[in-house]
């Protein structure tokens, strides 16, 4: 006795052998980080005690923010910038991994005193940026702001968390 395969069978078989086969592709998508305005600050010339720039911020106070600081962000404007805050003053160093705008880094010491630069940091780049000298805060900002804004070693900056 001959058996015979009914054509709902074949069907199914070939259904099952071309989605079987069928290559799985999955798209993954990255959400974009956006400003989360958490304070202000201030930049002051030492010297004659005018002020050079007001920014919003957004703080970066926890192990975890601190760690992921400005990575996957596609831009920021020219009027923000994220400050790192940590619990005691030594020296810092920086780097570009996942950080795909460039930026200017500002070091400051215990009494928010400018005492650094790293200007121009290239995106992506894994190349340690350290402060010059301890540092206790660290305020990241647009590449090339820092010369627009004259910003200089010994000027002051006062913040305050919203």
């Amino acid at each position: 006795m001959k058996r015979f395969l009914s054509p709902f069978y074949i069907s199914l078989l070939i259904s099952v052998a071309f989605y079987s086969c069928k290559k799985e592709t999955k798209a993954v998508s990255q959400t974009e980080v956006t400003f989360k305005k958490e304070g202000k600050l201030s930049i002051f010339n030492s010297e004659k005690d005018t002020l050079k720039i007001a920014l919003d911020i957004e703080v970066a106070d926890t192990d975890f923010d601190i760690q992921t600081g400005l990575m996957y962000r596609n831009t920021m404007a020219k009027k923000q910038g994220m400050l790192f805050i940590f619990e005691d003053e030594q020296q810092r160093f920086f780097y570009m991994k996942n950080t795909r705008i460039p930026l200017d880094i500002i070091y400051m010491n215990s009494d928010t005193t400018i005492v650094s630069f790293q200007k121009n940091a290239k995106p992506f780049n894994e190349t340690s940026l350290p402060s010059e000298i301890p540092a206790k805060y660290v305020l990241e900002i647009n590449a090339g702001l820092t010369d627009t804004w004259g910003l200089k070693v010994g000027d002051a900056v006062y913040f305050s968390k919203l």
